[in-house]
């Protein structure tokens, strides 16, 4: 549920500073949905204009919906699942719907997730490899599919063991013959459809999913992809490791660090499954897919602040490259930035953030920078 929601969080920082005054002009289902503080564990429903921004996508407004509730009320410990629903345009031409769920059982004894979307999303490739140029950049047309589904069981304290699986198509096309695009490192440009399903691993012993403030989390999978239809001669598979880790500083400082690595295993390089640097979770600053090989890794550390109980402030630091065989530390590349928080739930630790990340800058190119707006945190 991390993905490009936003509120015009300066209406909550008003309604937040003075309440008497500025709650009094606003309707008492809004109070209720963005500005009440509610204790009791209860349920609650949002609905959220979608107002977000990126350097992939542009300006993207939509609408959305966030439903969040607790499977056991009983139990302090048991974790808040939701079920939340977007869709999306952007300025760039592009649109998204999507739908997803994660549900945590009673005393967190069983973990559910599953997720079905789709999407028009022309963007931009730059070709493969850690040092693209922006000058080699071509507009490619893009149509997705998705189907995702993960269920873990609590084995013993904080281990839990499940599986992944689900499906992709996806679609894709470009009118300039002569362009990177159609270079011989381009596998699969044309897309393809594929199954996949693995083992799951996650230790957890954080105090909260939401908003944590102690505790670490390492949480590990392995997809075997299988090609079907036209693409069934493919074969390979897709390796994710990430592990973060909170401590609380003192009451109101939190410091996270988070690193990840995926690699693409198989004889077959498709370019769509390779893994890739730039999003509103890692490696903020960088456009989502400029850099993309068989394998990432990237590492940062969030310091975050908070104010009073609704409002926030974060500083970010971190590095990251992808590769296609050796991982070497020269090529690593940088980001930095800051951004603000506002907790339209304080109970669940719910909140809309507003990032801007800074990266490197390539030689005879600008700065590389995007600004992110969001549900939830970034790690």
């Amino acid at each position: 549920m991390k993905k490009l929601i936003a509120l015009l969080a300066i209406t909550g920082i008003m309604a937040n500073a003075r309440p008497a005054e500025a709650q009094k002009i606003i309707p008492k289902f809004i109070r209720k949905m963005y500005f009440e503080k509610d204790t009791s564990k209860h349920s609650s429903f949002v609905v959220l204009p979608v107002l977000s921004s990126a350097p992939e996508t542009g300006i993207e407004a939509g609408g959305a919906a966030l439903y969040s509730f607790y499977s056991d009320t009983l139990h302090h410990d048991t974790r808040v699942s939701n079920i939340y629903g977007y869709a999306t345009v952007t300025t760039k031409g592009q649109n998204r719907l999507s739908l997803s769920t994660t549900y945590w059982s009673p005393q967190n004894k069983y973990h559910y997730s599953a997720s079905i979307g789709r999407m028009d999303f022309p963007f931009t490739f730059y070709g493969i490899g850690n040092n693209t140029a922006k000058a080699d950049g071509v507009n490619v047309g893009q149509k997705r599919y998705r189907l995702m589904l993960e269920a873990q069981k609590l084995v013993t304290k904080n281990i839990y063991i499940g599986l992944v699986g689900g499906g992709y198509k996806y679609n894709f096309d470009s009118n300039n013959l002569t362009s990177i695009y159609y270079s011989s490192q381009v596998q699969d440009r044309a897309g393809g459809t594929y199954l996949y399903l693995g083992p799951s691993f996650i230790f957890d012993t954080r105090n909260n999913n939401t908003y944590t403030t102690k505790g670490m989390m390492l949480n590990a999978y392995y997809q075997l992809l299988q090609g079907v239809f036209g693409n069934n001669n493919y074969q390979g598979g897709f390796l994710n490791v990430e592990y973060t880790a909170f401590q609380q500083l003192s009451k109101r400082f939190v410091l996270g660090f988070d690193v990840q690595e995926q690699s693409l295993t198989g004889a077959r390089s498709p370019f769509y499954l390779l893994p890739q640097m730039g999003s509103d979770e890692m490696m903020r600053g960088y456009y989502g897919g400029r850099y993309r090989d068989r394998n990432f890794i990237a590492g940062q550390t969030e310091l975050r602040y908070r104010l009073n109980e609704r409002i926030g402030v974060v500083g970010f630091l971190g590095t990251g490259e992808v590769f296609h065989k050796s991982f070497t530390f020269q090529a690593l590349k940088p980001n930095y930035g800051g951004g603000l928080r506002y907790f339209f739930d304080v109970e669940k630790g719910l909140s809309i953030r507003a990032d801007y990340g800074i990266g490197q800058k390539p030689f005879g190119e600008q700065r590389e920078s995007g600004f992110y707006m969001g549900l939830g945190e970034a790690f």
